[in-house]
């Protein structure tokens, strides 16, 4: 059993969005991403499933074309190799839920 916190030793950056690993399972990690307003995921891809909630705040979410408004307590899945960005409009904690073989580097590199 392994536990962690969203909240915990909460760091936010100020020129670019903090990438944190919460917890390793065999079959998955969950990342925790400390937005400010303004900050930008430029867009990217990533090569499995993952799942991304709003814990706190609110981003805009670009994905297939269309920008949805993501807040507090949303949630939205992608599958395999969709292209998508975020940009923060109210400072944000984002858990996002990678696969175990998918790169916590890769996420590091599309922070703008």
């Amino acid at each position: 059993m392994k536990t962690a916190s969203l909240t915990d030793q909460l760091v936010y950056k100020s020129d670019k969005p903090a990438v944190t690993v919460l917890l390793e399972s065999n079959h998955s990690k969950e990342i925790r991403i400390a937005m400010r307003k303004g900050h930008q995921m430029k867009e990217h891809k990533a090569p499995s499933s993952i799942v991304v909630e709003i814990f706190e705040g609110a981003i805009d979410f670009g994905v297939n074309g269309q920008t949805l408004q993501l807040k507090k307590g949303d949630l939205i899945t992608l599958d395999p190799n969709v292209p998508h960005d975020l940009h923060c409009t109210q400072d944000a904690i984002i858990r996002l839920s990678l696969s175990k073989n998918d790169s916590v580097e890769r996420v590091n590199n599309v922070v703008a």
